[in-house]
């Protein structure tokens, strides 16, 4: 089979296509014919070999979530399996690749009513942005803004929370972006590299109930500035390549909670079983911006590392 693999460290370059031994499942496991991998901004960063939750170790086959078709399975494994459309995790690395084997428990059948590429540009970021708004508790009404809303957690995020009843700011980098988030249901639509897109925010809405950051750094310090007495603000993403420097003291003192999370894996599968019935029944839209051939990877790496991509990245076994 053709693959991706990272043997060190580095810019995009350094995933390199190679052909590959199939993998064959074993006891309590199933094979699966990948069409479309996610990529996340994460696996550029273990791509680099930057220190983070997440770090990898070279040589490997990168990506950690697929979508296909179950063609295989272990000795042990219900045969019935076997032409099932699945999403699955492949357990941090693996999904750069025509094939995957995954443990039986992980995949997930995809609803008859969902095109498959659309399920995988749920697999991670619709789970992250459904668990995303339980977690902070969206109300309606709420004035929310969503930091980097024209990438695939933000984007999701901005229609989930529209469709909650909040009053949605969307925040994104650059006009081609930020043109984008009125059509997902933004009531307005910022560009955060401009310095005056606070003002603009406290203009329209007298500050904010909620953030959402995907960004940290500066801007998250300047959407927090923007939130009330009683706001809440929870991250899902660092952009800008830092996390929100907010600290505890700091929320403590402006009445904010800093939301985190313990999400137990069984409520993320949960939480993902959810987007895809969303999609399914035409309530939750993913936005699939850039797709390559599985060749390509490389060039899906520095895509995503210039900022030159909106919403989902996806690669494609062509």
């Amino acid at each position: 089979m053709r693959a991706i693999w990272l043997h060190e460290f580095g810019g995009p370059e350094v995933l390199v296509p190679e052909t590959t031994p199939d993998p064959t499942p074993g006891p309590g496991q199933v094979l699966i014919d990948v069409a479309h991998a996610n990529i996340t901004f994460v696996e550029t960063q273990q791509r680099s070999g930057r220190p983070g939750p997440f770090r990898v170790t070279p040589p490997l086959i990168p990506g950690n979530g697929v979508g296909g078709m179950i063609t295989a399975v272990g000795p042990d494994v219900d045969p019935t399996l076997t032409g099932r459309r699945v999403v699955s995790a492949t357990g941090g690395s693996g999904a750069y690749a025509e094939r995957v084997v995954v443990d039986a428990s992980a995949p997930i059948e995809v609803p008859a009513e969902l095109a498959l590429d659309e399920a995988v540009a749920l697999l991670a970021d619709g789970r992250t942005a459904t668990m995303l708004v339980k977690a902070v508790g969206v109300r309606p009404g709420d004035r929310v803004l969503v930091e980097a809303a024209a990438g695939g957690v933000g984007s999701l995020l901005v229609q989930l929370a529209s469709r909650s009843g909040a009053r949605v700011i969307g925040a994104a980098g650059g006009h081609r972006k930020v043109e984008l988030l009125p059509g997902l249901g933004a009531e307005l639509a910022v560009d955060y590299r401009l310095p005056d897109w606070p003002d603009r925010v406290r203009a329209a809405t007298g500050g904010v109930d909620v953030v959402f950051d995907g960004v940290g750094g500066a801007t998250a310090q300047a959407a927090f500035d923007l939130l009330v007495p009683g706001g809440r603000m929870i991250s899902f993403g660092l952009a800008s390549g830092e996390w929100s420097p907010v600290s505890a003291e700091a929320a403590t003192a402006r009445q904010v909670t800093v939301v985190r999370p313990d999400v137990p894996p069984a409520r993320l599968r949960a939480y993902t079983r959810q987007a895809l019935a969303d999609a399914a029944a035409g309530n939750l839209r993913p936005l699939i911006g850039q797709r390559f051939p599985l060749e390509r990877a490389a060039d899906a790496h520095a895509a995503i590392e210039a900022r030159a991509t909106v919403g989902k990245t996806l690669l494609d076994r062509l």
